[in-house]
């Protein structure tokens, strides 16, 4: 079993920056891809960034150029550093790693942190 665990959220002025955190505990040999999610109110939940299990890395189009994605190569932790936020980026950002099979295998979920960014 593997545990996530967020950190980072919190509120910034349209243009700024964030880094969110994301430390995993457990079984960590399992974890393969780890990734972001994001759920906005009224929205449907939307994949932002996920690095897979051999280090390439894939972006929504809504955050392409804005966002990075990282992890160490132990896969004990990820991050998501985010500039130039705008207001449609206020959400749930949720940590996740898929387990066992690159892609396929089962997700584990962090709980969450709230961004918002507002004036």
């Amino acid at each position: 079993q593997v545990q996530l665990l967020e950190s980072g959220g919190g509120t910034v002025q349209p243009g700024g920056s964030l880094t969110l955190s994301c430390t995993a505990s457990g079984t960590i040999f399992m974890i393969k891809d780890m990734g972001w999610y994001r759920r906005a109110p009224g929205k449907q939940r939307e994949l932002v960034a996920e690095i897979a299990s051999g280090g390439t890395t894939r972006y929504s189009d809504s955050v392409e150029g804005r966002f990075t994605i990282s992890r160490d190569d132990a896969k004990t932790w990820t991050n998501l550093r985010m500039n130039s936020l705008q207001p449609e980026d206020t959400a749930v950002y949720y940590c996740y790693a898929v387990l066992g099979t690159p892609g396929r295998g089962p997700r584990s979920w962090g709980q969450g942190t709230q961004v918002t960014v507002s004036s």
